[in-house]
């Protein structure tokens, strides 16, 4: 007797940019906003003024591992899926009220940041950094809870999963690209308050969001006073996972762990580089928040279309492609020398790659969570695809000067770029066995 099974039609193009005007969708756009204005702030950015403020290279290095927070947030991730947060968690909701927290908190970070200075003391300085970032960290955690439980299909995921990080992207090119511009013409100082200021976007989101309801039930109030709650809420969540994809689940977090290897590697480089080869930060600035900024959401928007259209492996296997691939274009350039052009296409390149594979992962990342766990399961992933890339990229410094013995600083500048490309060939490699595991479990 034959059977037939029906196979479930895929969106027309019409219906999904149609799904993109969902006020979900908005809401999203903003959340992903207010989760990336922090990172580069206490990052990349950060490293920028403490330099002009005299600090030394090595303490601005020391400095950086503040964003260790953001690869270890799954440690307090299981309070936060099963705890309200306190005063507005029983009128917002769980997801909101920790929304509402952390951006409060990050705002307070901010602004005292640029009340304090780092001339005003730079252990004060950089424990309101590190404020910052414990606080951007917990907000991650619950924004990306929020995303997946409001999702009601796959193809909603995606579409949610590119509005993150199109809000995501274009925090970070305002905190990594146009404050280069705005601190060069009224100072630091004012530029981190006026940050601190925008949290403002994600606080409205948050009270108009609406709280998840299709997944009280699987995480009603756990009883943390007993031992049976606290293992239920530490424990549960990776017990959950690896049942959830046994086997599989190792090369799930292998995979993750190194996708974006390629990136933090090549990451604390990016700015010295440019002063090095003498391209002045306005130019940085200028081209990271023109068309940079069109590479960037161009890119977030194939990645979503890609997932929705072709499914979220594939689609991570092209990231898996492209975006270690767009090193080499700043290989060219320390190649060639301060060339304006060239520097513009590589940062065209790097930025669409970029947002396509971030795309890419987050999708992904967010198919794989269970309801109930989702905000610890999602924080686990995400911090795998964090750690190690922010653990190795401290020594991008030293690789550079390695490759630069009995050459010129840029020749060890391209080396290194090469490298962090050919870093990205294992991330590729376990894509492949999970295109072929899917297809296993399909046939």
């Amino acid at each position: 007797m034959a059977a037939t099974t029906a196979k479930k039609s895929k969106p027309s193009w019409t219906q999904t940019l149609r799904a993109i005007t969902r006020p979900k969708v908005a809401i999203m756009l903003a959340l992903g906003f207010s989760s990336g204005l922090p990172f580069m702030l206490t990052g990349n950015t950060l490293g920028f003024w403490l330099r002009e403020g005299g600090i030394e290279l090595a303490t601005i290095g020391f400095a950086s591992w503040v964003g260790l927070a953001y690869s270890l947030k799954f440690l307090w991730a299981p309070l936060i899926d099963k705890v309200n947060a306190p005063i507005v968690g029983k009128w917002l909701g769980r997801r909101r009220g920790w929304m509402l927290i952390s951006q409060v908190l990050v705002a307070i970070g901010l602004i005292g940041m640029s009340i304090v200075k780092p001339e005003g003391g730079l252990m004060p300085f950089i424990s309101l950094a590190l404020l910052v970032a414990f606080a951007s960290a917990t907000q991650d955690i619950v924004v990306d809870a929020w995303r997946i439980e409001v999702s009601d299909a796959s193809e909603d995921m995606a579409l949610l999963s590119s509005a993150y990080q199109l809000g995501y992207r274009a925090s970070l090119l305002l905190t990594d690209a146009l404050i280069l511009i705005v601190a060069g013409a009224v100072g630091w100082s004012l530029s981190y308050s006026v940050m601190g200021a925008l949290m403002a976007v994600g606080i409205a989101a948050t009270f108009i969001a609406v709280e998840p309801g299709r997944n009280l039930a699987d995480r009603a109030e756990s009883s943390m006073n007993s031992l049976r709650g606290v293992f239920d809420a530490v424990a549960g969540p990776f017990i959950d996972f690896f049942k959830q994809h046994g086997q599989k689940a190792i090369l799930i977090l292998a995979a993750v762990s190194l996708y974006r290897l390629s990136d933090f590697m090549m990451g604390p480089m990016a700015n010295p580089f440019y002063a090095d080869i003498g391209i002045t930060k306005e130019t940085v600035g200028a081209v990271r928040g023109s068309v940079g900024l069109i590479a960037s959401v161009v890119g977030v928007a194939a990645g979503g279309l890609a997932a929705v259209r072709w499914g979220f492996v594939a689609t991570l296997m092209i990231g898996a492609v492209i975006g270690p691939a767009s090193n080499l274009g700043f290989s060219l350039l320390a190649m060639v020398g301060p060339s304006n052009e060239i520097f513009t296409t590589a940062m065209v390149i790097d930025n669409f790659a970029s947002g396509f594979a971030g795309t890419a992962l987050v999708g992904y990342m967010s198919s794989l969570t269970s309801l109930g766990y989702t905000a610890t399961q999602y924080a686990l992933l995400s911090s795998f695809y964090a750690l190690l890339g922010k653990s190795l990229k401290g020594f991008s410094g030293v690789m550079v000067q390695s490759f630069a013995e009995g050459r010129t600083l840029m020749e060890g500048y391209a080396l290194f770029f090469v490298s962090t490309a050919l870093v990205g060939i294992p991330a590729l490699l376990l894509c492949i066995l999970l295109v072929r595991s899917n297809k296993k479990l399909s046939s």
